[in-house]
C-alpha cells in the first residue's frame, strides 16, 4: 500500500508486501535467484511499478470503453462498416416474433378479462395474431375497436 509522510509530502511504498508477491518471491528464492536482499528489493519494486503501470493502463482502457459505450448509446459507431453479423444474427427474427406475439397475447387476455372482448372473439384474434395479421399491439388495438363497434351496431338494427 502506499502512504504519504506528512513532512515531506512524498509517497513511500509501505514495507509490507502483499500475500502472493511474497508467496511467489519466496518460491523463487528457493532456487537462488536472488543472491543477497538488495536484488530481491529491487525485484519487488520492479514488480510493484509494473503492477502499478498495468493498474494505470487497464483505467485508460475502461475510460474509453466507457466512453465509447455511451457514443454507442447515442447511435455512433454502428453503421454498416461496424458491423459483422447479418441483421438476423445481431437481432434474430425469431425473438422479434416472440415479442411480438407476448404482447399481442397479453393484451387479448386483458382484454378477454376486462370483459371488452367476449371468448368467440379472443379466440378468433388469437389465431389471426398467430397468422400475422396485425404488426403490432396498435394496429390489434384499433381492430377490436373497430369490431366492437360493428358488433353494437348490428345489435341495434334489427330493433
Amino acid at each position: 500500500a502506499v502512504v504519504t509522510t506528512q513532512s515531506t509530502g512524498k509517497y513511500r511504498e509501505d514495507k509490507k508486501i502483499d500475500k502472493h508477491m511474497y508467496h511467489e518471491l519466496y518460491v523463487q528464492s528457493k532456487g537462488n535467484i536472488f543472491k543477497n536482499k538488495r536484488v530481491l528489493m529491487e525485484h519487488i519494486h520492479k514488480k510493484k511499478s509494473e503492477a502499478a503501470r498495468a493498474k494505470a493502463l487497464q483505467e485508460q482502457a475502461d475510460a474509453q470503453c466507457r466512453k465509447n459505450r455511451e457514443a454507442r448509446r447515442m447511435g455512433r459507431h454502428t453503421g454498416q462498416g461496424k458491423r459483422k453479423g447479418t441483421a438476423n444474427a445481431r437481432m434474430p427474427e425469431k425473438v422479434l416474433w416472440m415479442r411480438r406475439m407476448r404482447v399481442l397475447r397479453r393484451l387479448l387476455k386483458k382484454y378477454r378479462e376486462d370483459k371488452k372482448i367476449d371468448k368467440h372473439m379472443y379466440h378468433e384474434l388469437y389465431v389471426q395474431s398467430k397468422g400475422n395479421i396485425f404488426k403490432n399491439k396498435r394496429v390489434l388495438m384499433e381492430h377490436i375497436h373497430k369490431k366492437v363497434e360493428e358488433e353494437e351496431e348490428e345489435e341495434e338494427k334489427p330493433v
